[in-house]
């Protein structure tokens, strides 16, 4: 069985489709399929089953899916373990990130990542939380900074920090930047038009779930996925948003804003640290985690 072969059946399978794990793979559709085909021919089995939404696995595929996981991860730990040898972790490490942390953590990670791990390669991702799980439970990812996440059978999470949650509005023209206005009612909160992302995104879920502990619910002006186009509207005077402090510290203008606490105690939304329970952390997926951790609490001493 070529490992190569294998390594195909299983970002198929994974992904769901020929044409997303060709990408994935960078190699050309028509190649994939042959070196697919070519396994089933070995096995004698069909192992995937082609239809107009992608590729599905059979009994069979999802067996060999089952060992095949197995197979590249103690591949991947050989050759690590093969690279300390040399003096160093070598291998990959792909780590998704929500955008508004992407926007803070991204150069202090790789520059420790580069440091301790020069013969390693880290790849990095920024996504809305959902998209980000997807990727962990498919395999395109090895690590994900998630927000609200509930662990699952595919999913293990471990808390990272606890962000607080503003309301942001355009600053009327004029208005100093200090002192900063003080908090606002989250009761209060529920009476202002939002510009706010589309569901599932977990910082909308979070703030629906709390509004509706206090019988309220959100006055939705505009649903927009993205942080810098959120921002562009409320800077154009179409609404408010609840964002946390890096996403609007790391604003083109973050001047022409101002930012409110939501409630006394404020209001917080839980950062975790999610890896596959599926499949065991590498020695450099392991020392990737704990880069992430002193990064990230760097960042909140700074916050």
């Amino acid at each position: 069985m070529d490992l190569r072969q294998l390594e195909y059946f299983v970002r198929v399978a994974e992904l769901g489709s020929f044409t997303r794990a060709a990408i994935e793979l960078d190699v050309a559709q028509p190649a994939l399929s042959r070196q697919v085909r070519l396994l089933e021919v070995e096995l004698r089995q069909t192992l995937l089953v082609r239809n107009g939404r992608g590729a599905v696995p059979t009994e069979a595929g999802k067996t060999l899916l089952e060992h095949g996981r197995g197979i590249l991860h103690q591949v991947q730990r050989a050759r690590e373990d093969l690279g300390r040898l040399r003096g160093g972790l070598s291998g990959r490490v792909a780590v998704g990130l929500p955008s508004s942390l992407a926007r803070v953590l991204t150069v202090p990670l790789t520059r420790a990542f580069r440091e301790a791990m020069p013969d390693a390669r880290l790849s990095i991702s920024e996504g809305l939380s959902q998209g980000l799980e997807a990727g962990l439970s498919s395999g395109r990812l090895d690590i994900a900074v998630l927000y609200n996440v509930q662990p699952s059978r595919e999913v293990e999470a471990q808390p990272l920090f606890d962000e607080a949650l503003l309301l942001v509005q355009a600053r009327p023209p004029g208005l100093p930047e200090d002192p900063p206005p003080g908090p606002i009612a989250l009761a209060e909160v529920a009476r202002l038009p939002l510009v706010i992302p589309t569901r599932p995104n977990a910082i909308r879920m979070h703030v629906e779930s709390c509004l509706a502990a206090i019988g309220a619910r959100p006055e939705v002006a505009l649903e927009i996925d993205g942080v810098p186009a959120i921002l562009d509207l409320v800077r154009d005077g179409a609404g408010s948003a609840i964002l946390s402090r890096n996403a609007l510290l790391h604003a083109p203008r973050p001047g022409d804003y101002t930012a409110r606490p939501i409630g006394e105690p404020p209001l917080r939304i839980r950062l975790s640290l999610a890896t596959s329970a599926t499949r065991p952390a590498t020695p450099v997926q392991e020392a990737t985690l704990r880069l992430i951790r002193e990064a990230a609490g760097r960042m909140v001493e700074r916050v």
